[in-house]
């Protein structure tokens, strides 16, 4: 009798080092951890083991996850089949984390893949494997934490020396030699934007000044070749910058203040002023939230999840209340909803009433008369074009429903429902002047500039879609530093390349609606054709 051949066997071999320190030599670390491994597969040739001349090596990168490039294209090889055994030189070198590790070994039980550490002796098909396999994780994972605690704590001996430890530079300030020195041009910048605030009344009109003058945040270059940065001010990272002790020469961790060891680029009486200001604001917008009549404060959202905040605006002597996407209040106006801006008074008795009458529907005997009780039993508002969501807070009459009142429920499932939809139509609002209020009915057509607006921007997104077809750039990412936006903004304008030929052919003949917009043509271009129709003509009816 001839005997039977082994069965081949698909080896891939997965090497790691946590620092990039030794890559650059011609033998480092992950040559020594594979060369091991070939020659542990040269050893099982007669059981049938065959290398694949795939690498799989991930350098610089640390094994507390399992977000590195080479792992996951060898996760991705092991979920098509292609692979029969993975080694590694050591157990931490896949991971070390256990919790990682337990879903590792589910996908390679999955898919029968086996798992190899040339060093230790184990065989993780029985439960004595497994237990010896855990138990050398669990000191990995042990002495991952305590490089952890020793590299933090060093941070925090470094801190309050004064000494900079690294991390993206701030804006004024370059590196020499492991050490910070300022930067003149950029500390001039840095100088201008805490007189600005001084001289403007909130950090959002900051913001504006900062895109008018043409001053964007600091470029930092990255490890790869690329660079980060170099766009718009925003107003949190505003705020951030206007708040940094760095800047007088302080060091602010964990929320002591250490004396730095670099030189100061602000005087302490600007920065006092400004902190001054910063506070004031602070406790100003809180009074005037406070004593808002706002009733839907805090509850009340956009379809994207942006808070709205009240607002309002005067005009012949009356008052017209509004909620305002958080995102336009903090000039964000690309990130706002669908709906942006909607009447305090309408939709607060459009929610009060239709909650009033689920109460009644749930407990007739229980329906609160006033309407701070009402509007405390409602979780969250979530405003749509078309619709707004109400959800209800869980009461003890929904959590103790009788088996009559369930089978009420069946019937009428609107009424027990913790979320109750309500159809309804947003309203489209113009500005003049500063004062907010609906359309005239009598422009019913774009305007030259909106015309221009909407044309400039599908002409670009086609640019943007040819560029990437062609092979000219190969991602959104590319496009965003070619036109300096961020990436977000290129996507959300990149559908504008897909809209169908005969809205385009309307906004040439400023037929299409007064009040189309760029980011409400971009979001309906996802759709076909017809849902953009469908959309053209709910614009034009509002």
């Amino acid at each position: 009798m001839t005997p039977q051949s082994p069965k081949r066997q698909r080896c891939a071999i997965y090497t790691r080092k946590s620092t990039e320190h030794n890559l650059d030599l011609e033998f480092n670390s992950l040559d020594a951890q594979r060369e091991a491994c070939e020659a542990y597969i040269k050893s099982q040739a007669h059981e049938g083991w065959r290398l694949i001349p795939d690498h799989f090596d991930d350098g610089g990168l640390s094994g507390a996850s399992l977000n590195r490039p080479s792992l996951q294209r060898l996760l991705n090889e092991v979920s098509d089949g292609k692979i029969d055994i993975i080694l590694v030189y050591k157990v931490d070198r896949l991971t070390r984390s256990l919790a990682d590790f337990a879903k590792l070994v589910e996908l390679f039980d999955q898919h029968g893949v086996s798992f190899v550490s040339i060093t230790q002796s184990f065989n993780t098909t029985s439960s004595m494997g497994r237990l010896t396999l855990n138990v050398l994780l669990s000191f990995a994972q042990f002495e991952r934490e305590v490089i952890g605690e020793r590299v933090r704590d060093k941070i925090a001996a470094s801190k309050r020396k004064g000494l900079w430890v690294g991390g993206p530079v701030p804006l004024g300030y370059a590196t020499e030699g492991k050490k910070l020195v300022v930067a003149p041009v950029e500390a001039k910048i840095v100088r201008t934007i805490f007189a600005l605030y001084l001289e403007v009344d909130s950090v959002a009109a900051l913001a504006e000044i900062l895109e008018r003058k043409g001053i964007r945040t600091k470029v930092r270059p990255l490890s790869n070749g690329e660079s980060k940065g170099g766009i718009s001010f925003g107003v949190g990272a505003l705020a951030h910058l206007l708040r940094n002790r760095f800047y007088i020469g302080q060091i602010d961790y964990r929320g002591e203040i250490h004396a730095g060891e670099h030189e100061a680029i602000l005087d302490r009486p600007l920065f006092d002023r400004v902190q001054a200001k910063l506070k004031k604001n602070a406790v100003d917008r809180a009074m005037r939230l406070k004593g808002s009549p706002a009733l839907l404060m805090g509850r009340i959202f956009d379809d994207v999840g942006n808070r709205m905040t009240p607002s309002h605006s005067n005009k012949r002597g009356i008052r017209y209340r509004y909620y305002v996407s958080h995102a336009v209040i903090q000039g964000r106006r690309r990130q706002a909803g669908t709906v942006r801006r909607v009447p305090a008074a309408e939709i607060e008795d459009i929610v009060l009433g239709v909650v009033r009458q689920s109460l009644a529907s749930r407990s007739p005997e229980n329906i609160p008369s006033d309407q701070s009780a009402v509007v405390a039993r409602i979780h969250q508002i979530i405003v749509k074009p078309e619709a707004v969501e109400i959800e209800l807070l869980e009461t003890e009459t929904t959590l103790t429903n009788t088996s009559s009142e369930k089978q009420k429920s069946k019937e009428a499932p609107s009424a027990n429902s913790n979320t109750i939809t309500i159809p309804w139509t947003a309203p489209a609002f113009v500005a003049v002047k500063g004062i907010v209020h609906a359309p005239s009915t009598n422009s019913a057509t774009l305007t030259p500039d909106a015309r221009d607006l909407l044309l400039g921007a599908i002409a670009r997104a086609r640019r943007w879609i040819d560029d990437i077809t062609s092979g000219k750039l190969k991602s959104f990412d590319d496009i965003a530093k070619k036109e300096r936006k961020v990436e977000r903004h290129i996507r959300l304008l990149a559908p504008l390349a897909f809209v169908a030929p005969s809205i385009v052919q309307s906004i040439i003949e400023a037929t299409a609606p007064a009040n189309l917009t760029v980011t409400e043509l971009a979001k309906s271009s996802v759709h076909s054709w017809c849902r953009q129709q469908h959309l053209l003509k709910v614009s034009r009816k509002r």
